[in-house]
């Protein structure tokens, strides 16, 4: 079935970048135009289901799931956003947004996003990239629409789709892992192997503000394939990641059972993650994504080169980003 065919039931299997996703947001993630409160009335009548049981909006969701969606026929209505509640796009943040552009077309834009942004709000964050995608709007119909996540902390590169059709199909194709990721992140020590793949289970710990992960017998499987491609004798490695699943600070998680944890990453490595010389910030950027183009089907590469403060903590260890 295809991703626009919205006349019937279908029944959608949670994919690992959904894992841990509370299902209103599922829902706003993959069908941004159908408010909040469609959802809610769906879920009070029970035309909403998770493995064919009654679900509630703040109920996480685990991959595997089958989420039962109505139908939504073409002529449905739909409570609109609430625009008037929208903020103007501050000029400062929306220079930045434009300048963070590093690949534009009718369908996508990718962005090169700053470290420190969080990707979307909360109860306690009020300045966020999906606030602003207004000033990204230029001469599209409608404004750019969010189809994955980066954690706020972590540079680099972040597609959104720039209509309704493209994000639909964008987001059957990370679901489907038909979108390959590569991190890149500087890491206290080196590896025991050259390359390998992290196997590590991981469980959600904490509430809002403090949640993190931690390797667990009984939690969500996780998997990292990991290469280094340099070292500085044995205290800083430069590695090369690629997630084959999406878990909540996979890639943070997973550095640290390996025994290297990401340099700057206080909540995972603590004091260990501590390098004299270099900025006490994560060290860690989305490096790339190569994927499907979902109009014309092409092979798209796509990179994002590091940031100042990055770019001079490569340097001052030695490595040359260049190169790679």
């Amino acid at each position: 079935m295809s991703p626009d065919d919205l006349s019937a039931v279908r029944h959608i299997a949670v994919q690992s970048d959904d894992g841990d996703v509370r299902l209103d947001r599922w829902f706003k993630r993959h069908y941004p135009d159908v408010s909040y409160g469609q959802v809610a009335k769906w879920l009070r009548t029970g035309q909403v289901r998770v493995d064919g049981h009654r679900a509630k909006p703040g109920q996480r969701l685990s991959e595997g799931q089958d989420i039962r969606v109505p139908p939504m026929p073409a002529t449905r209505t739909v409570e609109p956003p609430a625009e008037r509640n929208r903020q103007p796009v501050d000029r400062a943040d929306a220079a930045i947004l434009r300048e963070s552009i590093i690949y534009q077309d009718e369908f996508l834009i990718a962005l090169n996003k700053p470290a420190g942004l969080a990707v979307q709000g909360g109860s306690k964050t009020h300045r966020h990239l999906d606030g602003m995608l207004d000033a990204l709007q230029f001469d599209a119909k409608d404004r750019p629409r969010l189809v994955h996540r980066l954690d706020k902390d972590t540079s680099g590169l972040l597609l959104l789709a720039r209509d309704r059709r493209t994000a639909s199909q964008l987001s059957v194709l990370f679901q489907g892992r038909e979108v390959e990721k590569t991190y890149w992140a500087l890491v206290v020590g080196v590896p025991d192997h050259d390359s390998g793949v992290i196997d590590a289970r991981l469980a959600k710990r904490g509430g809002e503000g403090s949640e993190r992960v931690e390797s667990v017998d009984d939690g969500q499987a996780a998997e990292t394939e990991y290469r280094i491609l340099d070292h500085a004798a044995r205290r800083i490695s430069w590695l090369e990641l690629r997630p084959r699943t999406g878990r909540t600070h996979q890639l943070r998680a997973h550095c640290k059972v390996m025994g290297t944890p990401i340099v700057g990453d206080g909540k995972y490595g603590g004091r260990e993650s501590d390098v004299e010389g270099l900025p006490r910030r994560l060290h860690l950027h989305a490096r790339g994504l190569t994927l499907p183009h979902p109009t014309t089907g092409e092979r798209l590469t796509l990179a994002a080169p590091l940031d100042d403060v990055l770019s001079k903590s490569w340097a001052f260890v030695g490595f040359d980003a260049k190169v790679t």
